[in-house]
């Protein structure tokens, strides 16, 4: 039997707004996935922490407040501290498209902002989980 993939779906940081979080997790799910949600107004430990304990294959981080250029390459500095080093981590939500260079370097796998097919994210994850 195939292992299906798992992917934790995330929110970061203070921001109320999960709507769009909460359509990718549910695309994701419908495409096959395993997919666990972390809730609002998460830490970048928590979201770590629950990464290894769910043994995800993805992390999908989503966020609107403004706070990715820290929070985002925080969770991938924690992940990877925790040996996850095969874990794919990606962001999206509402981000500049300036910042999206910084934040793949730090290790976003890639970035989806507003307007990206739910398809197109479930295509990239199949293509990239390792």
């Amino acid at each position: 039997m195939e292992k299906r993939i798992r992917v934790l779906v995330a929110k970061p940081g203070l921001d109320g707004h999960d709507r769009g979080a909460k359509v990718v997790a549910r695309a994701l799910r419908d495409a096959g996935f395993e997919v666990i949600y972390t809730g609002l107004r998460q830490t970048p430990e928590q979201i770590a922490e629950a990464a290894l304990q769910e043994d995800v294959n993805v992390i999908a981080m989503s966020i609107l407040s403004g706070a990715h250029p820290h929070l985002f390459p925080k969770v991938v500095e924690l992940v990877r501290e925790k040996g996850m080093d095969d874990v794919l981590i990606i962001g999206g939500g509402v981000i500049p498209e300036g910042d999206i260079p910084a934040l793949k370097k730090a290790g976003i796998a890639e970035v989806f902002t507003p307007g990206t097919k739910t398809g197109d994210i479930v295509k990239f994850i199949k293509e990239h989980v390792k």
